[in-house]
């Protein structure tokens, strides 16, 4: 048999208790120290002109996510918290004797490390917010708390076009990478040392599969594995994480390329309106061509719309079931992806700004649906889970790249496969199997 939440349950689940109000501040605010750090990433993809920095950082994930899991499993999330945020602050202050040695292999090994603990991070932290109140409200706890990595990934390019595509650098003078690591690592240092004072009061979970207290449990006899709703969510987020790395990875390069190119007469009055709020705002007469800074600043623009997305369906859960609004984000990006590909000038640059809007919801919401009723799994599944976030390394240098060689905008057509995966997990494959 296959039940769904239904939305007037949802409505009716408290957001959270007060004595958890405290311990959910501080994991939330990890959401949006992993927002600066994945962001980032990409203003140095664009920086160095090497895809390598984004298989150092999504790559750590596939490497981090089973040891972070094990990790939490035996000593609580409280101390994985302190260990995601140990490799983050340490993988930050590595960053200056990298750029010291004018060693871009020494780079991505301090990428790699500060990676780990954005990896470790995500892992503890949606199992963590799970627990943090009543079960039928984890769907929107954890979609606010990404809302609040917007905050984060709306900064992370900010800080990244000011310090490092700002102006233009003299070759081997990384002096901006090395004072912007810096104080990442101090300010995260900093919330690890607060976050150690802390004291997390225990948590509400599910019941422990197969113990004598809880009779009434279904899944008791089930492995990891046998629960399919979680090795969909494995799978969506795996294309999902893809898609998303591929839009980010090429969106500066997207703005470099196309925009201010003149199209066809079927858009041209779009194309116009595009012209005269660049005038308006100060970037120029029509945009030849944007510098790298400023499409990074648009960039930043694009990810304030997935920061209100996530509020928008945060909200919109109490009313709505969490897999039908993912259903429908992943539509509409199949013809966000489409309008891109036909590099219309604004219309098209447009689209790809309203692409982070639309998948705003995606990673969080497929979490949440994916740890449903795993009980006992819970940790292990979300190391698993946080696993599928190596698709951000794989597509946008396998995938996307070879096309994206000859063109940018038809790249985009690629993502269209990863968003049909998308809506079949939300439409069907979200379903917890009872028998």
């Amino acid at each position: 048999m296959q039940t769904t939440t239904q939305a007037p349950l949802l409505a009716r689940a408290p957001f959270t208790a007060r004595r958890y109000v405290l311990t959910l501040i501080f994991v939330t605010s990890l959401f949006m120290l992993w927002g600066v750090g994945v962001t980032m990433g990409d203003i140095l993809n664009k920086h160095f002109q090497e895809a390598l920095v984004q298989l150092s950082i999504f790559g750590a994930y596939f490497v981090m996510g089973l040891p972070a899991g094990w990790f939490m499993k035996r000593f609580g999330y409280q101390k994985g918290v302190l260990l995601g945020l140990g490799l983050y602050a340490a993988g930050a202050f590595l960053m200056v004797p990298a750029a010291n040695a004018l060693s871009f292999g020494y780079l991505r090994l301090a990428l790699f490390v500060l990676a780990c603990g954005l990896a470790t991070l995500e892992a503890v932290a949606h199992p963590f917010l799970d627990g943090l109140g009543d079960l039928h409200s984890s769907d929107r706890r954890i979609n606010f708390a990404h809302a609040i990595n917007g905050i984060g990934a709306v900064s992370g390019p900010l800080i990244g076009g000011y310090f490092v595509l700002r102006g233009t650098h003299t070759s081997g003078d990384l002096t901006s990478v090395k004072v912007l690591y810096g104080l990442i690592g101090a300010v995260v240092g900093s919330i690890g040392l607060a976050f150690f004072f802390v004291k997390v009061p225990p948590l509400i979970d599910e019941p422990t599969l197969g113990t004598a207290e809880d009779p009434t449990d279904l899944g008791a006899d089930k492995s990891l594995f046998q629960h399919k709703h979680f090795v969909w969510a494995c799978v969506a987020q795996l294309f999902n994480t893809a898609a998303q790395g591929g839009t980010w990875a090429y969106f500066i390069n997207y703005g470099t390329d196309y925009m201010g190119l003149k199209p066809g007469p079927a858009i041209h009055g779009f194309w116009q309106v595009g012209t005269l709020f660049s005038r308006t705002v100060g970037l120029g007469p029509g945009l030849p061509h944007l510098a790298n800074d400023v499409a990074a600043y648009f960039f930043s623009l694009s990810l304030v719309g997935m920061m209100l997305g996530r509020f928008l369906g945060t909200y919109l859960m109490q009313f709505i079931a969490p897999n039908r609004l993912l259903a429908a984000v992943a539509v509409a990006n199949i013809g966000m992806c489409l309008l891109v590909a036909q590099h219309w000038g604004w219309v098209s640059f447009g689209a790809l700004i309203g692409l982070n809007f639309f998948f705003s919801i995606m990673f969080p919401t497929i979490y949440s649906l994916g740890l449903k009723d795993l009980g006992r799994h819970k940790q292990l599944a979300s190391s698993f889970i946080v696993m599928g976030v190596v698709g951000a390394a794989l597509f946008p240098r396998f995938v996307m790249g070879p096309v994206a060689d000859s063109s940018v905008a038809h790249a985009y057509y690629l993502p269209i496969i990863c968003y049909v995966v998308v809506f079949l997990f939300g439409a069907k494959f979200y379903k917890v199997a009872r028998s």
